[in-house]
Protein backbone atom coordinates (compact mmCIF):
# COMPACT_ATOMS: atom_id res chain seq x y z
CA UNK A 1 0.00 0.00 0.00
CA UNK A 2 1.33 3.45 -0.88
CA UNK A 3 1.97 6.07 1.79
CA UNK A 4 -0.79 8.27 0.41
CA UNK A 5 -3.19 5.29 0.46
CA UNK A 6 -2.24 4.50 4.08
CA UNK A 7 -2.90 8.12 4.98
CA UNK A 8 -6.35 7.96 3.36
CA UNK A 9 -7.16 4.53 4.87
CA UNK A 10 -6.34 5.88 8.34
CA UNK A 11 -8.60 8.90 7.61
CA UNK A 12 -5.70 11.28 8.29
CA UNK A 13 -6.04 14.68 6.66
CA UNK A 14 -2.96 16.83 6.38
CA UNK A 15 -3.33 20.47 7.37
CA UNK A 16 -2.37 23.48 5.33
CA UNK A 17 1.28 23.95 6.26
CA UNK A 18 2.15 26.98 8.32
CA UNK A 19 4.43 29.44 6.54
CA UNK A 20 7.95 29.92 7.89
CA UNK A 21 8.19 32.27 10.86
CA UNK A 22 11.47 33.78 9.67
CA UNK A 23 13.85 33.98 6.77
CA UNK A 24 13.99 30.31 5.78
CA UNK A 25 12.07 27.69 3.81
CA UNK A 26 10.15 24.78 5.31
CA UNK A 27 11.97 22.05 3.39
CA UNK A 28 15.08 21.55 1.28
CA UNK A 29 16.09 18.65 -0.96
CA UNK A 30 19.79 17.81 -0.83
CA UNK A 31 21.69 14.67 -1.76
CA UNK A 32 18.71 12.33 -2.01
CA UNK A 33 17.16 13.57 1.23
CA UNK A 34 14.36 15.92 2.13
CA UNK A 35 15.22 17.99 5.20
CA UNK A 36 12.14 19.45 6.87
CA UNK A 37 12.95 22.20 9.36
CA UNK A 38 11.39 22.73 12.76
CA UNK A 39 7.61 22.75 12.89
CA UNK A 40 5.24 23.20 15.79
CA UNK A 41 1.90 21.89 17.01
CA UNK A 42 -0.85 23.67 15.10
CA UNK A 43 -4.38 22.53 15.93
CA UNK A 44 -7.01 22.27 13.15
CA UNK A 45 -8.47 25.62 14.26
CA UNK A 46 -5.08 27.30 13.71
CA UNK A 47 -4.23 27.69 17.37
CA UNK A 48 -0.92 26.44 18.77
CA UNK A 49 -0.45 24.11 21.72
CA UNK A 50 1.71 26.14 24.06
CA UNK A 51 3.21 25.86 27.52
CA UNK A 52 5.73 23.85 29.45
CA UNK A 53 5.30 20.10 29.53
CA UNK A 54 5.21 18.95 33.13
CA UNK A 55 3.37 22.00 34.49
CA UNK A 56 1.14 23.72 31.88
CA UNK A 57 0.79 20.72 29.56
CA UNK A 58 0.27 17.10 30.65
CA UNK A 59 1.95 14.14 28.95
CA UNK A 60 -1.09 13.09 26.88
CA UNK A 61 -1.60 16.62 25.54
CA UNK A 62 2.13 16.93 24.79
CA UNK A 63 2.10 13.61 22.89
CA UNK A 64 -0.91 14.88 20.92
CA UNK A 65 1.04 18.09 20.22
CA UNK A 66 3.90 16.00 18.82
CA UNK A 67 1.44 14.21 16.52
CA UNK A 68 0.06 17.55 15.32
CA UNK A 69 3.65 18.66 14.72
CA UNK A 70 4.23 15.50 12.67
CA UNK A 71 1.18 16.33 10.57
CA UNK A 72 2.68 19.76 9.85
CA UNK A 73 5.94 18.08 8.81
CA UNK A 74 4.11 15.69 6.47
CA UNK A 75 2.15 18.60 4.98
CA UNK A 76 5.39 20.47 4.26
CA UNK A 77 6.91 17.30 2.76
CA UNK A 78 3.90 16.80 0.49
CA UNK A 79 4.06 20.41 -0.72
CA UNK A 80 7.77 20.05 -1.51
CA UNK A 81 7.53 16.61 -3.15
CA UNK A 82 4.00 16.62 -4.57
CA UNK A 83 3.30 13.25 -2.90
CA UNK A 84 4.40 11.40 0.21
CA UNK A 85 4.86 8.36 -2.03
CA UNK A 86 8.20 9.84 -3.09
CA UNK A 87 9.53 9.20 0.42
CA UNK A 88 11.37 5.89 0.70
CA UNK A 89 12.28 6.09 4.40
CA UNK A 90 12.05 8.31 7.45
CA UNK A 91 15.72 8.65 8.41
CA UNK A 92 15.88 10.95 11.45
CA UNK A 93 13.57 12.86 13.76
CA UNK A 94 14.85 15.55 16.10
CA UNK A 95 12.25 16.40 18.72
CA UNK A 96 12.41 19.30 21.15
CA UNK A 97 10.08 19.57 24.13
CA UNK A 98 9.41 22.80 26.04
CA UNK A 99 10.01 21.32 29.52
CA UNK A 100 9.31 22.41 33.03
CA UNK A 101 12.28 21.83 35.36
CA UNK A 102 12.43 18.16 36.29
CA UNK A 103 10.39 16.84 33.33
CA UNK A 104 12.52 14.07 31.79
CA UNK A 105 10.07 11.94 29.79
CA UNK A 106 10.75 13.65 26.45
CA UNK A 107 10.85 10.32 24.53
CA UNK A 108 7.21 9.65 25.45
CA UNK A 109 6.22 13.08 24.11
CA UNK A 110 8.01 12.69 20.76
CA UNK A 111 6.46 9.23 20.37
CA UNK A 112 3.36 11.11 19.18
CA UNK A 113 5.25 12.02 16.00
CA UNK A 114 7.12 8.72 15.70
CA UNK A 115 3.89 6.71 15.97
CA UNK A 116 2.30 8.87 13.25
CA UNK A 117 5.25 8.28 10.92
CA UNK A 118 5.05 4.52 11.55
CA UNK A 119 1.31 4.61 10.84
CA UNK A 120 1.85 6.42 7.52
CA UNK A 121 5.08 4.80 6.28
CA UNK A 122 4.95 1.36 7.90
CA UNK A 123 8.37 -0.09 8.71
CA UNK A 124 9.96 2.60 6.53
CA UNK A 125 8.68 5.06 9.13
CA UNK A 126 10.81 3.65 11.96
CA UNK A 127 13.70 6.08 12.31
CA UNK A 128 16.61 7.26 14.41
CA UNK A 129 15.63 9.97 16.85
CA UNK A 130 16.63 12.47 19.47
CA UNK A 131 14.11 13.75 22.00
CA UNK A 132 15.49 16.59 24.09
CA UNK A 133 14.14 19.00 26.66
CA UNK A 134 14.46 22.74 26.14
CA UNK A 135 14.05 25.63 28.54
CA UNK A 136 12.12 27.61 25.92
CA UNK A 137 10.78 27.14 22.40
CA UNK A 138 9.62 29.83 19.91
CA UNK A 139 6.21 31.31 20.68
CA UNK A 140 6.10 29.08 23.81
CA UNK A 141 5.06 26.07 21.67
CA UNK A 142 5.15 22.80 23.59
CA UNK A 143 7.01 20.84 20.87
CA UNK A 144 9.18 21.55 17.87
CA UNK A 145 10.25 18.75 15.56
CA UNK A 146 12.36 18.45 12.42
CA UNK A 147 12.83 15.43 10.17
CA UNK A 148 15.00 13.98 7.43
CA UNK A 149 13.45 11.72 4.77
CA UNK A 150 15.17 9.61 2.11
CA UNK A 151 13.52 10.23 -1.25
CA UNK A 152 13.50 8.42 -4.58
CA UNK A 153 15.52 9.70 -7.54
CA UNK A 154 12.34 10.90 -9.29
CA UNK A 155 11.97 13.43 -6.47
CA UNK A 156 15.23 15.04 -7.51
CA UNK A 157 14.20 15.33 -11.16
CA UNK A 158 10.69 16.62 -10.40
CA UNK A 159 11.61 19.11 -7.70
CA UNK A 160 9.73 22.36 -7.60
CA UNK A 161 11.41 25.57 -6.54
CA UNK A 162 10.50 26.53 -2.97
CA UNK A 163 8.40 29.65 -2.46
CA UNK A 164 10.29 32.74 -1.41
CA UNK A 165 9.91 33.68 2.25
CA UNK A 166 7.43 36.48 2.84
CA UNK A 167 8.28 39.71 4.60
CA UNK A 168 5.81 38.80 7.35
CA UNK A 169 7.86 36.68 9.74
CA UNK A 170 5.15 36.19 12.35
CA UNK A 171 2.91 33.19 12.94
CA UNK A 172 -0.16 35.37 13.38
CA UNK A 173 -2.68 35.43 10.60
Amino acid sequence: MSHEARLAAADIELPTPMPPAGLYVSAVISGGHLHVGGHGPIAPDGSMITGKVGTDVDLDTAKHAARLTGLQILAAARVELGSLDRITRVVKVFGMVNCAPGFTNTPAVINGCSELFHEVFGEAGVHTRSAVGMAELPFDISTEIEAIFAIDSDSLAGRRAPPLPSDDHSLTK
